[in-house]
C-alpha cells in the first residue's frame, strides 16, 4: 500500500567547543557495544575519495559511504527496524546538514570525546534508536562524519530496494494537507505499480500555484501540475516578436 511520513520537527543542538564538565562524557563502553558491521572492513589508512564528477556529469559516491550504508542497513532488516532506521536518517540528514554541525563534526582540534557528547545529546533529543546512535558514534570514532549526509543517501537507496518503495518528490507552492499527499501517493502507486510509495515534500514559491511530482530512477519522470506550466506553455503559444511598444 501506498506510504506516507511526513518528516518531524528537530530540535537543534547547541554545537560548542566549550568544556562540558558537568556532564558525564559517552563512556568507551557505549561504543564498543555499538552495533556490529556486517561485512564492513574500512581502514583508516584507506585515500578517502570525495564525491566528484564523473565523465558523463554523474557524481560519484565515497565508496565508504555505500559500505556504511550497507551494512546498517543489513542490521536494520535483521532487527525488524527498517522503517524506524530509516526515520532516524532523515532527521539526522537534516542536523547534519547545518552549516554548525558540519564544521563542528570537521574541526579536527575538538576532541573525539566532546564530539561523542554532542551525539549523545542529539540522539536524546531526537529520541534515535539505539543502534543509529552508537552507528554514529562509530563514525566519529573513525572520523568519518565528513560523509555521514552520503550514507544517509546510500543507505535510502538500500532501503528502498529492499522494501520495494517509490520515492516522489511533490513540490508545491505552500504547505499540501496530508489527505492531498495521501491522494498523490495513491497515485504514484498506480503509475509506476510499486509495493509501497514515500513521498516527499518541497515548497517552491516559483511554481505560482498549484503542483509537480518527480518519481522515477533519479526523478527522472515529472508530472506537471503547476501554473507556472500553464504559463510558460501560454507565452510559447504567443508570438511577441511582431509587436511594438508606443
Amino acid at each position: 500500500m501506498a506510504t506516507l511520513r511526513l518528516s518531524p520537527a528537530i530540535t537543534r543542538p547547541n554545537f560548542t567547543t566549550t568544556s562540558a564538565t558537568t556532564k558525564t562524557a559517552t563512556t568507551r563502553a557505549q561504543i564498543s557495544s555499538s552495533l556490529r558491521l556486517p561485512k564492513l572492513t574500512i581502514s583508516r589508512r584507506v585515500r578517502r575519495r570525495r564525491r566528484i564528477p564523473g565523465a558523463s556529469g554523474a557524481v560519484m559516491v565515497d565508496p565508504a559511504a555505500s559500505s556504511y550504508a550497507n551494512a546498517l542497513a543489513d542490521l536494520a532488516k535483521s532487527n525488524g527496524s527498517l522503517e524506524a532506521t530509516m526515520a532516524d536518517l532523515e532527521k539526522v540528514d537534516k542536523v547534519f546538514g547545518e552549516p554548525a554541525a558540519q564544521s563542528f563534526f570537521s574541526n579536527p582540534t575538538i576532541s573525539v570525546e566532546k564530539k561523542a557528547l554532542v551525539i549523545s545529546e542529539i540522539a536524546e533529543s531526537c529520541e534515535f534508536r539505539t543502534h543509529t546512535a552508537n552507528f554514529l558514534n562509530i563514525l566519529v570514532d573513525m572520523r568519518r562524519m565528513d560523509i555521514v549526509k552520503e550514507i544517509v543517501k546510500e543507505f535510502e537507496i538500500s532501503y528502498n530496494k529492499i522494501t520495494g518503495t517509490e520515492v516522489g518528490v511533490v513540490s508545491s507552492v505552500v504547505k499540501l494537507e496530508s489527505q492531498h499527499l495521501a491522494q498523490i501517493a495513491k497515485a504514484v502507486q498506480r503509475l509506476t505499480g510499486a509495493k509501497n510509495v514515500r513521498i516527499k515534500t518541497v515548497i517552491d514559491p516559483s511554481l505560482v500555484a498549484g503542483f509537480t511530482i518527480r518519481y522515477g530512477s533519479s526523478g527522472s519522470k515529472l508530472i506537471d501540475m503547476s501554473v507556472k506550466k500553464q504559463l510558460n506553455e501560454i507565452a510559447a503559444q504567443l508570438d511577441f516578436s511582431k509587436i511594438t511598444l508606443a
